[in-house]
């Protein structure tokens, strides 16, 4: 299986290092979906792909699009969105949104990845939560409750998570997680953003 990928250095060296076994394209934008090689499917992990037109897909496409639904797109049928936040992408299993054809199942068979089916939602499931356990830890530095390197060790210690809060911020990135508590806070105040995250330095 011949997959096509566009994504920075990390993203494509994990990704290949993951499934050795397939034969990797990378590619720079969205020319491969339709020129004349034979490609399987094609990963888009460009910071703006849920904006970009798969309107001349004849393959599986999936996109990394935590905050930006299909639906709010308009994306054709056989674009599918993931979770491809940095520290999510390189587990076994997938959140995604979207239609599975046989095609795309496939294309997960290969990679080895299992997957969650959810709905076309901002978010998905994983990353709603590890959003707002940021967001809770930054009001807990506005209030002066703590400091976010003792916020770290006392949920790893504590609730033995694999990071703290602040960890998985600098991991998935400030902005990344900014822009899925704004699209949330509208319909729910409980995704309301903290001073701090809003003014927390962003990569």
């Amino acid at each position: 299986m011949t997959i096509a990928l566009l994504a920075d250095d990390t993203v494509f060296q994990s990704l290949i290092a993951s499934a050795p076994q397939l034969e990797w394209v990378r590619v720079t934008d969205l020319s491969i979906l339709v020129a004349d090689e034979k490609i399987d499917a094609f990963l888009n992990f460009d910071t703006d792909a849920a904006f970009q037109d798969y309107g001349m897909a004849k393959i599986p496409v999936f996109i990394n699009s935590v905050t930006t639904t299909l639906r709010g797109q308009g994306h054709q049928p056989m674009v599918v969105r993931l979770n491809g936040w940095n520290g999510f992408y390189q587990r076994n299993c997938w959140e995604v949104s979207g239609t599975l054809f046989p095609e795309h199942i496939s294309v997960l068979d290969h990679l080895g990845k299992k997957v969650i089916l959810l709905p076309d939602e901002p978010g998905f499931v994983s990353a709603r939560i590890i959003a707002m356990i940021i967001n809770e830890a930054c009001f807990a530095c506005e209030e002066k409750v703590s400091s976010s390197d003792e916020i770290d060790i006392a949920m790893k210690l504590g609730t033995n998570y694999p990071k703290g809060p602040f960890e998985w911020l600098r991991e998935i990135g400030v902005k990344e997680v900014r822009a899925l508590l704004e699209s949330l806070q509208f319909s729910d105040t409980r995704y309301r953003i903290s001073d701090y995250l809003l003014n927390y330095p962003a990569d």
